[in-house]
């Protein structure tokens, strides 16, 4: 009777090897995006992420059902903000809305209101 106690060679093992190799590439992938994730909010800051390998067991007469699951996580990239004046129909504007453009020339004491 062959005995499997070692979790590198029973994880190895799982899904005919399929397992090991996707969670060699999320663990790749997710430090890649940390990586790139780092050089963008600078050297100063931490950038964290996870990969978590979930096995579950399912046991029936004397035999086990290995279900694993493979979860990541890694912090969206930061993204820029724009700013905007709101109008009265809710429109937006790039000039606020109660100054007058200087540059468009005079107005007519008509167009005031």
């Amino acid at each position: 009777m062959k005995k499997i106690r070692d979790a590198q060679t029973i994880i190895g093992m799982l899904e005919g090897g399929e397992l090991a190799q996707a969670l060699s590439g999320d663990i790749t992938e997710t430090l890649t995006k940390l990586k790139d994730l780092g050089e963008i909010t600078g050297s100063k800051s931490t950038v964290k992420g996870k990969v978590v390998l979930t096995l579950d067991f399912e046991v029936k007469a004397g035999a086990v059902t290995v279900l694993a699951g493979i979860d990541t996580k890694v912090p969206k990239a930061p993204r820029g903000s724009s700013f905007y004046w709101i109008t009265d129909d809710g429109s937006l504007s790039t000039e606020h809305p109660q100054q007058t453009d200087m540059f468009s020339g005079p107005r007519s004491a008509a167009d005031r209101q």
